[in-house]
């Protein structure tokens, strides 16, 4: 019987901590748990069998950690298939003539030695699949990943795991009200994984049994998937020199032994969890059936296209039934916003879904973009993008003044980077950059789950649905769909592009980003002249516009070009609006009045 047919007709235990015991075995802190595979495999041996004879049904690979980063950092970055190699052969040895499953242990990667920048996407599922290509190779009969903090790291490493065929456990860590560091709630975390191909569900590490099991009943509310729980013994208390956890293996299976009744199908420990702890879970648990569950329905929400949980649905509620449209106003360049708020009015009675307010586009000074959505949204009663860059503020600006934007009742942000101040107007203007694009979306992630930038607590945390920036007009749409991934992975939750005017490209865009499972506006600007034309595809970056358009506006001005204009923006709709749930319209010089009329098509 396979390890997934298994689980649906007993309850199986699983293993206990590696490092707890490795250290308690006399390895120091400061080595590296899973070097020991090469260096002192019997050590790695004698204990999986420890687990075994205690009663584990499930042993895990003593490679939780061996990653190219975290090898890299110790100079063992040559190492990693022989480091997992040998973790699944030994579990297998262990294994060997009983009635146990052995797991491929996958955790999170971490930064690369010496750079400090983030991972990409497509940097991350290479090293993860360097990983379950090893543990694959060595016969595990299943992976599990654990102790993941961030949902979009997860959902790479699910992908990775997914592509071997092997059954995949997904296990992430939570913290109080069962939350990720990232602020993501344990039932969205449960019908994301459940979405991206997780066989199994589930919690591990963390603060300890009381909040698995809470962590346990939320996930099991939402999905029918089989629940793990791997929770740790407790809190850890250094005394004389050493870490000791203080619950008892009596209280930690009086434990288990309730999220079984919970859910759980698959039950462990994590930190602080020794042989005694798994040989009294066998004990309580022996002869259990999983408890049969049915998941109280749900009704559709943004989530399930990648809204985060932090944020609300707001514009993007109605994806997938009706035609999302999004407009772009700029800010006045003075004091005077009558304009704005009447173009506002007019965009929200023909259909528009949100208003996008830009942020000193360019570089030059505009009315600022916060206050403005405040007052768009309380006087007309439109949900307002705010666009904010990391030229002009600071990393202690930037938190200010998002946590005064949720205070304002903004609920979405797009994150760019912004123009250089250099572009701009103001002589003697300097560009800041504490951050990009990329960190600004994991900053205002951290916002939402209750967190600043160092980590600490600022309450409930905001509620901001994160958007990203896209290019579709690169001569590398691979690079860009890599860019976008790992945004995605950052915290982002939509997208919308530049400018787009070529069908082929925009399904080439789609084909690269599909697997990321977020809403995807794309940008449509509609020509007004051959000046127009020539000025956006030759002196604007980003934005490329084929020849045969720029053919058709030869000769069009005034009245002549806007009509033409339109006449190709409602084309390229037309084309491709069974393709998209919606789209970005960019209005020329800020004619709303154009923008109207676009609008008025799409929701036609």
């Amino acid at each position: 019987m396979n390890f997934l047919d298994s689980l649906r007709s007993e309850v199986l235990v699983g293993d206990g901590a590696t490092g707890t015991m490795l250290y308690a075995k006399g390895v120091s802190l400061d080595a590296n748990f899973e070097h020991l595979n090469l260096v002192r495999p019997e050590l790695v041996l004698d204990l999986h069998q420890e687990y075994v004879a205690a009663g584990a049904r499930v042993i895990e690979t003593n490679t939780f950690g061996a990653n190219y980063p975290k090898l890299h950092a110790i100079g063992l970055g040559g190492k990693v298939r022989d480091i997992n190699l040998k973790g699944a052969l030994l579990a297998r040895r262990a294994a060997e003539g009983r009635d146990v499953f052995v797991a491929g242990s996958i955790g999170p990667l971490a930064k690369l030695k010496g750079e400090e920048r983030d991972l990409g996407a497509e940097e991350m599922l290479e090293m993860f699949r360097a990983q379950v290509t090893a543990l694959a190779e060595g016969g595990v009969d299943l992976f599990i990943l654990e102790t993941f903090s961030d949902l979009g790291e997860i959902e790479i490493a699910l992908r990775a795991a997914g592509e071997t065929g092997l059954p995949v456990v997904a296990n992430m860590a939570f913290g109080e009200n069962s939350r990720t560091a990232g602020g993501v709630e344990a039932e969205t975390v449960a019908k994301r994984l459940a979405d991206r191909g997780a066989d199994v569900v589930g919690a591990n590490c963390g603060a300890g049994p009381l909040e698995i099991l809470r962590t346990v009943k939320r996930m099991g509310s939402v999905v029918d998937l089989p629940i793990a729980a791997y929770p740790n013994s407790g809190f850890p208390e250094y005394v004389d020199g050493r870490y000791i956890y203080r619950a008892t293996p009596e209280y930690f299976a009086d434990m288990a032994a309730e999220m079984v009744a919970a859910g759980a199908a698959l039950v462990g420990g994590c930190c602080g969890t020794t042989p005694a702890h798994i040989r009294r879970i066998a004990e309580q648990v022996k002869g259990l059936r999983p408890v049969p569950r049915t998941p109280a329905p749900t009704v559709p929400t943004a989530e399930s296209v990648g809204v985060s949980a932090g944020g609300g649905a707001g514009f993007l509620a109605g994806w997938g039934r009706e035609k999302v449209v999004t407009v772009e106003l700029d800010p006045p360049r003075g004091l005077d916003c009558s304009r704005v708020l009447t173009g506002s009015r007019i965009l929200k009675e023909a259909g528009a879904d949100a208003i996008n307010l830009a942020e000193n586009p360019l570089a030059r000074v505009r009315m600022g973009n916060i206050a403005l959505a405040s007052l768009i949204q309380k006087e007309v009663g439109i949900e307002v993008i705010v666009h904010i860059t990391c030229r002009d503020r600071n990393l202690i600006g930037l938190q200010s003044d998002l946590m005064g934007a949720s205070l304002l009742g903004i609920r979405t942000i797009l994150a760019v980077t912004g123009d250089p101040a250099s572009l701009g107007e103001q002589a003697g203007a300097s560009s800041v950059f504490d951050l990009n694009s990329f960190t600004l979306i994991k900053l205002l992630n951290g916002l939402n789950g209750g967190v600043n930038a160092l980590g600490n607590p600022i309450g409930s945390g905001t509620s901001f649905t994160i958007g990203a920036a896209f290019n579709p007009n690169s001569q590398r749409m691979d690079v860009q769909a890599g860019r976008l991934a790992n945004k995605v992975a950052n915290g982002a939750r939509f997208a919308q592009t530049q400018p787009i005017y070529d069908v082929q490209r925009l399904d080439e865009m789609l084909g690269q980003t599909a697997h990321l499972g977020i809403p995807i506006l794309p940008g449509i600007l509609p020509l007004v002249s051959e000046r127009n034309a020539e000025f956006l595809h030759n002196e604007v970056p980003g934005i490329t516009i084929p020849e045969e358009i720029r053919m058709r506006m030869r000769g069009k001005e005034k009245d002549e070009g806007v009509r033409e204009g339109l006449a190709i923006a409602r084309e390229f709709i037309a084309a491709v609006r069974e393709r998209v749930g919606g789209f970005y319209l960019i209005p020329p010089f800020g004619r709303y009045e154009i923008a109207a009329e676009l609008v008025r098509y799409i929701k036609g």
